[in-house]
């Protein structure tokens, strides 16, 4: 590997908590007293904010002016930001996100709307809707979808109650009481169960990377309310017996999901319906091009079977005739599970990624995103000190493997925290890895999807080999990183302890002055 390291060091300038930088009469813009003509007509204003509303005292803020907020969030923000690198960030799919639908979703006839206008005036962002529902329908072969759930978590826990629903119509839902998983699903399955009143039955993987058929027999019963699954698991790994599996499920008359967070290496190739499940989600913001929004706003798209679309949370977008209207008189719909029906600026980036690549280009996206996987696993199992979960699996995984430092961890004593903190002094972005609990030991899941160029990935692995390198030659330069970020290395220690730091300005002053420490923000 000849790949070439670049130098890198982020932006660093030593700045103070805003709160800290005023200066007494300093102002950022200057109003001029009302005009008595106007006050005559209006009152004081102080008469024109509720009593419940106004304060006892002004607010304790800094007094700066306009520039100095400017120039001050701008170095926030270099620090921040600095790392635009390249991110293979594994069970995210960390797509790019095109300007287009950036702008597109940022015009006044989407980003204005309100969802409380007359349905008339909303034809347009409807159509949207409604033509997305086509869509997705027609990728994963269910009858149709809700756009509400603001994450994979949100509807995961839809699902949890739409089969409370579908249980309780049937009159079996007091028997029906336990939600069948594995351990490699996320954890938002089992806690969305959990949260919904199930009890939760997690099948351990065996040999070949997931629980085989024998035990999910066993844990099959009358008592079984669903099945929540995710396939191909968080390690890469396709189950091939889903069928076998689904059939299983039904035959003792519970339902089954089908986690479609890992839906890169597959999209085009399976529909969950044709495997014969019940429902599925989306995560309109890790396959379908829309920003992650660090932590929101997401769309977890939900589909279900006609059977059990009647237990949808309303609104539902339908077309009669030629006019979109909002359908909402489900009797035995499970309710709302977020404000009307979504992010709609959300929901238009994903219909225009999805039209904009077309069957082809979907299928070509998924494509690459399995090439580029394989590509990088052949050549990160190269470097010494990393292998890959369940190594006697010859299987080829799918648009992410999951890996282990392990055997880099007891040959120094790195661990994989240790290497992520080195792997941002190259300007690239820490890598995934894992959800708990952690299965294989020391674990890192990188993904690169059908986004990043072969450049990229052989630049983000020759990052990984140099501190393969230094882990062995030169442990402590890793066990001290990061040496080129904004700030250093965070212990531990010091979060354990909650008078040691603060979340906001009140209570750093109120915990600074009690205990005369270096309380931090």
């Amino acid at each position: 590997m000849n790949t070439n390291l670049r130098r890198y060091h982020a932006a660093v300038w030593d700045e103070p908590v805003i709160m800290e930088m005023g200066v007494n009469g300093r102002r950022g813009c200057h109003f001029d007293p009302v005009r008595e003509a106007v006050a005559s007509v209006t009152g004081p204003a102080t008469e024109l904010v509720p009593e419940g509303m106004l304060r006892e005292s002004l607010p304790t803020l800094p007094e700066m002016s306009e520039p100095d907020v400017l120039r001050h969030y701008l170095h926030l923000s270099q620090q921040t930001l600095g790392m635009m690198g390249i991110s293979l960030f594994g069970t995210c799919t960390m797509k790019y996100n095109p300007r287009l639908t950036e702008s597109l979703a940022s015009r006044p006839w989407i980003a204005e709307l309100h969802p409380k206008q007359n349905v008339s005036t909303l034809q347009g962002v409807l159509e949207i809707i409604y033509n997305l529902n086509e869509l997705l329908c027609e990728l994963s072969g269910m009858d149709q979808f809700t756009f509400q759930p603001a994450g994979g978590a949100d509807a995961a826990y839809t699902h949890a109650c739409v089969t409370r629903a579908y249980h309780a119509a049937r009159g079996e839902l007091e028997q029906r009481n336990q939600i069948i998983t594995s351990i490699q699903s996320h954890p938002c399955n089992p806690a969305t169960s959990a949260a919904a009143g199930f009890e939760v039955v997690t099948l351990m993987l065996e040999d070949g990377g997931y629980p085989s058929l024998d035990a999910l027999k066993a844990a099959v019963s009358d008592r079984t309310a669903a099945l929540m699954i995710n396939n191909p698991d968080d390690m890469g790994i396709y189950n091939p017996h889903i069928k076998d599996w689904v059939k299983v499920v039904h035959d003792a008359g519970g339902l089954c999901f089908y986690d479609h967070a890992n839906f890169n290496g597959v999209m085009s190739k399976i529909r969950a319906r044709e495997l014969g499940f019940d429902a599925c989600m989306f995560m309109l913001h890790k396959t379908f091009g829309v920003a992650k929004g660090g932590g929101g706003p997401a769309v977890g798209a939900y589909g279900c079977t006609e059977e059990l679309t009647k237990f949808l949370p309303g609104p539902i977008v339908k077309k009669i005739d030629d006019q979109f209207t909002l359908n909402d008189d489900s009797p035995v719909g499970i309710g709302r599970v977020r404000e009307y029906w979504g992010n709609t600026h959300q929901l238009a980036k994903a219909y225009a990624w999805t039209r904009a690549m077309g069957s082809d280009g979907i299928a070509e996206a998924s494509d690459i995103s399995v090439l580029i996987n394989n590509y990088m696993e052949k050549k990160l199992l190269k470097i010494r000190g990393i292998t890959r979960s369940h190594p006697a699996i010859d299987a080829w995984r799918m648009e992410m493997t999951r890996f282990s430092l392990e055997q880099l961890y007891e040959d120094t004593g790195i661990t994989v925290m240790d290497v992520a903190n080195r792997m941002v002094d190259f300007g690239v972005d820490a890598f995934w890895l894992s959800h708990h609990p952690w299965v294989v030991p020391q674990p890192f899941t990188p993904e690169a999807g059908e986004m990043w160029s072969r450049e990229d990935v052989d630049y983000w692995i020759a990052v990984l080999k140099q501190i393969s390198d230094e882990a062995y030659s030169d442990p402590d330069i890793v066990k001290s990183a990061p040496h080129n970020q904004a700030i250093h290395k965070l212990g531990p220690d010091s979060l354990d302890d909650h008078d040691n730091w603060a979340m906001t300005w009140r209570a750093y002053k109120k915990k600074a002055h009690k205990s005369k420490n270096n309380c931090r923000m």
